[in-house]
C-alpha cells in the first residue's frame, strides 16, 4: 500500500540519441607543448570506433556506403527502421529476376547495416585514410555537416538499393518547412501565455525524426545524393549481362528463323524477293547524279 510520502512516477519518455557534431577537418592535428615527443593516448571506446570507422571507409571499394543525415531519433525508432531496412531487402530478395528466376532467402551477412557514426572520430580515419585520394577526402568532408550515419551493403546492388530508398523516404518522410501563418501563430501562443513575474512554462516539444540523403562512396568515389538515385535506377551486374547475351544472340537466332522459313522451293522465292527490294534502291542511286 503506498504511503502518503509516496510519488507516482512520471511516464518515460523516448530517450533521444544525441551524437556528438564536429565539422569534419583533414587538417593535421594540433600539438600542444607539453604533449610533444610524446604519443596521445586515447580511451578504449575512442580507439574501438577509430579501428572499426577505418576498416569501414576501406571496404567502401567493395560494399557501398551510402551516407545519410539524422536528427532528433529515438533508440525505439532507431531499431524499428533498422527493422524496416531489413524486412524491404527481404522482400525484395524473394522478388523473381531475369538473373535469378528462384531466389533464396538471404543469409544474416548479406543484410545492410544502418550505423551511428561519431563525426570527430570519423573525421580522423577520413583524413589518416590514404587508400583514398585528398580529392575524395576532401568531397566526403564538404558533403557532411553535421550528424552522420552509414547504410552500408554487402554488394552493389541497385534495385535493393532503390527498394530501401523507397521504404526510408516512405517511413521517414522529409519535413515540411513552417508557413508564414505558423510561425505568427506560435509568437502569438507565446505572448499570450507569458506573464510578468513568472517563469514560462516549459514544454519539450515532440521530436520528429529526420533522414536526409547527402550521397555514398562507391569503389573509391563520392557520390552525390543526385548520382545515388541514378545508381539505384541501374539493373544488378547479372541483369546487364544476361542483356548484353540476348543482344547477341538476337541476329543469329533472327538468321536461323529466316534460314529455316526458306527451306526447299522457299528459298529461290526469299532471294527473289530480295533482289526486288533491292531493285528501287539501286534505281534511286544511278538517277541521283543526273
Amino acid at each position: 500500500m503506498l504511503g502518503s510520502t509516496s510519488r507516482l512516477l512520471p511516464s518515460p519518455r523516448p530517450v533521444l540519441i544525441h551524437a556528438r557534431t564536429y565539422t569534419l577537418s583533414l587538417k593535421p592535428p594540433v600539438v600542444y607543448p607539453r604533449m610533444k615527443g610524446q604519443p596521445r593516448r586515447y580511451a578504449e571506446r575512442k580507439t574501438y570506433l577509430y579501428n572499426q570507422y577505418t576498416r569501414l571507409l576501406q571496404s567502401s571499394f567493395e560494399r557501398p556506403l551510402i551516407l545519410f543525415e539524422h536528427s532528433d531519433f529515438s533508440a525505439n525508432r532507431l531499431i524499428q527502421l533498422r527493422a524496416e531496412i531489413a524486412q524491404a531487402v527481404a522482400k525484395h530478395a524473394k522478388t523473381p529476376s531475369l538473373a535469378t528466376p528462384s531466389p533464396a532467402p538471404l543469409a544474416p551477412e548479406e543484410y545492410p547495416t544502418f550505423t551511428i557514426l561519431r563525426t570527430s572520430i570519423f573525421g580522423v580515419a577520413l583524413r589518416e585514410l590514404n587508400q583514398l585520394d585528398i580529392k575524395t577526402r576532401r568531397e566526403i568532408a564538404k558533403a557532411i555537416p553535421g550528424t552522420l550515419a552509414v547504410l552500408s551493403f554487402p554488394t552493389l546492388n541497385p534495385p535493393q538499393l532503390k527498394a530501401v530508398l523507397r521504404v526510408l523516404a516512405r517511413s521517414v518522410p522529409p519535413r515540411k518547412p513552417k508557413t508564414p501563418e505558423e510561425i505568427e501563430a506560435e509568437k502569438k501562443a507565446a505572448e499570450a501565455a507569458f506573464v510578468p513575474g513568472r517563469r514560462p512554462k516549459r514544454q519539450r516539444p515532440t521530436p520528429v525524426p529526420d533522414l536526409k540523403l547527402l550521397g555514398a562512396i562507391v569503389e573509391g568515389r563520392m557520390f552525390r545524393a543526385e548520382g545515388v538515385k541514378s545508381v539505384a535506377e541501374l539493373p544488378t551486374l547479372d541483369g546487364l549481362r544476361a542483356q548484353i547475351v540476348g543482344l547477341l544472340s538476337a541476329p543469329a537466332s533472327q538468321l536461323s528463323m529466316v534460314l529455316s522459313e526458306a527451306s526447299g522451293g522457299k528459298l529461290a522465292r526469299t532471294l527473289e524477293g530480295f533482289k526486288k527490294s533491292l531493285e528501287p534502291e539501286s534505281q534511286e542511286g544511278a538517277a541521283s547524279p543526273s
